[in-house]
């Protein structure tokens, strides 16, 4: 598990300090948009191309994480999109930093729904929110690293010739390429195949998950599996909740250092202003999984704190413009409640599906469904509304955070209603809430 976080925690630095090197010197025109000549516009395309790529590749790179092993497959990965994120750093034009973007997107496609279908083969249903939480909340954590990484990076500027945004994408790409060594080595595949379990420690691990677990000897995806996957209704209503989530999340990554730049906070103060919102919605995520999984109540979990954060926005959006500290506070409050809902969400998906293959392809449609509401993040928050306080980012996160509050209710009374049915039915599955 430390291992996993390490690795998104690296993943998502890689992928957010877009975000950081947007706004980095900007008030002496060292910034990524000026050197590039790039548009405010511009800078949003680049950063859908990432959500496209991010997409489609979604689910192929979760067939190849069981074909070839987990620890090479993510290895692989961790290697090249280090490498890519540190090409970023020597990108001149629109159009470079376009394909550099949509290449990372490609690769870094498979990490997070190959994380999570990658538990499903060590952990029990009543012990998967919080890991995907320990997981997920490395987001927040490289949100306030990356703030705090910028803010120094900041005072490198002009070293060795050198922009200080190119210097960011230098400095975070690095690691990833580094520590792709190590995951090769030391991240276990299966609780079946690890040598460091004793053949009883292994005995038990797989009657742990015989019922409520992925299996390393299982077959691959099958077509039935995929018609299954493809043909079940109530699937969809969990995708259409995960694309309600995923605007907030995608637009809080790459927006937050504009967000705090609009609240009065310039320059590098801008960057170190990202850090609270980000360390308390790591807290917050931790032990909002921990209940979820304790009370085993994962979507009533997700529906209060999407409705906390949506209350965030809301407040954003209605507060008056020049109202700097309460609109910081809110943001703080967004943060935490869009967070925090994930990790529920992904548990409570991956609880409800029965088999090996189809977890797999489930997980990464789930994932693959919020690419779009992952786009619509990219433009909600539009540069010419800044000195209004982005009214139209916060209302739009504001009612899809709703809509997810909603949705969740609804799917836990409809399974409830299923479970009622299910009584006395010999050998029938549980759906769980």
């Amino acid at each position: 598990m430390p291992l996993s976080a390490f690795i998104y925690l690296l993943c998502y630095l890689d992928r957010s300090n877009i975000g950081n090197a947007k706004v980095l010197n900007a008030s002496t025109n060292d910034d990524l948009l000026t050197e590039t000549h790039m548009s405010n516009s511009q800078y949003t395309i680049a950063l859908m191309v990432f959500l496209i790529a991010y997409a489609i590749f979604e689910v192929p790179s979760n067939y190849l994480l069981k074909k070839l092993r987990p620890s090479r497959w993510i290895a692989f990965l961790m290697l090249a999109w280090g490498a890519i994120t540190m090409g970023l750093g020597g990108s001149h034009t629109f159009g470079q930093v376009t394909g550099i973007r949509f290449l990372l997107g490609a690769v870094e496609a498979g990490l997070f729904p190959g994380l999570v279908y990658y538990l499903t083969f060590w952990y029990r249903v009543s012990e998967r929110s919080i890991r995907v939480a320990l997981i997920l909340a490395s987001a927040t954590l490289a949100g306030a690293f990356g703030g705090a990484i910028a803010y120094g990076v900041g005072h490198l500027n002009g070293s060795h010739g050198l922009s200080a945004w190119r210097w960011l994408f230098i400095i975070e790409g690095a690691p990833s390429c580094t520590s792709a060594i190590l995951v090769w080595f030391l991240l276990p595949d299966y609780p079946e195949t690890v040598h460091w379990l004793t053949t009883e420690e292994r005995d038990l691990a797989k009657r742990r998950l015989s019922v409520e677990g992925s299996k390393a000897d299982a077959k691959g995806m099958t077509w039935a599996d995929s018609k299954n996957a493809l043909t079940d209704w109530r699937l969809y209503v969990h995708y259409a909740i995960y694309f309600g989530i995923s605007t907030p999340f995608s637009s809080l990554s790459l927006f937050t250092p504009s967000i705090t730049a609009g609240l009065g906070y310039e320059n590098l103060r801008a960057q170190l202003m990202t850090v609270p919102p980000y360390a308390v919605a790591y807290v917050v995520t931790v032990a909002v999984s921990w209940s979820a999984d304790h009370f085993n109540a994962r979507g009533l979990h997700s529906a209060v704190f999407s409705f906390i954060g949506a209350m965030g926005f809301l407040a954003s959006a209605v507060l008056p413009a020049d109202a700097y500290l309460s609109r910081y506070g809110c943001l703080i409050v967004a943060a935490s409640g869009a967070f925090s809902c994930i990790p529920p969400l992904l548990g409570w998906l991956s609880s409800n599906v029965h088999s090996t293959g189809t977890a797999g392809l489930v997980i990464a449609l789930n994932i693959s469904f919020g690419a779009p509401g992952q786009i619509a993040g990219v433009w909600i928050y539009k540069s010419n509304e800044a000195k209004r306080g982005y009214p139209t980012g916060h209302w739009t996160n504001a009612g899809l955070l709703l809509f997810v509050c909603v949705g969740c209710v609804g799917l836990h009374f409809y399974y409830m209603l299923r479970n009622r049915t299910l009584r006395g039915v010999e050998g029938a599955k549980r759906y769980v809430y």
